[in-house]
């Protein structure tokens, strides 16, 4: 089973930065395309940005182009989001997922991490 595991949450005031991490197996990272997604109480999840499995395409959801970025360290197996200029309405649980069909829009997502809370205060 794939297991997906996401750390970097936390309080940050309006316009600050955060960047969250996302690790898993080298099998997971080689196989499946990866992102984020996003959820707040009594919303359906959102798409945040996902991350080709060759690593050499993004997409990105239009409420955060241009302050999000996606990334992944090779290395170490680790999937990146920096997150700048963060806006209260950022507020929310944040998954790394997994999956294979990845669009210009979307990612289709079979895996899923547990969590990990952003709050940004106005």
């Amino acid at each position: 089973q794939v297991q997906l595991a996401e750390s970097g949450g936390g309080l940050v005031q309006a316009g600050g930065s955060l960047r969250l991490s996302c690790t898993a197996s080298r099998w997971t990272f080689a196989t499946f395309h990866m992102g984020w997604f996003r959820q707040t109480p009594g919303k359906e999840r959102e798409f945040v940005a996902a991350l080709s499995v060759a690593g050499d395409d993004t997409v990105y959801a239009d409420s955060v182009k241009g302050r999000f970025t996606i990334s992944r360290d090779t290395a170490k197996n680790i999937m990146l989001l920096q997150m700048n200029s963060l806006k209260p309405e950022d507020t929310a649980v944040y998954y790394c997922v997994a999956g294979q069909v990845l669009t210009a829009l979307y990612l289709e997502s079979k895996y899923w991490g547990q969590g990990t809370q952003v709050t940004v205060s106005s």
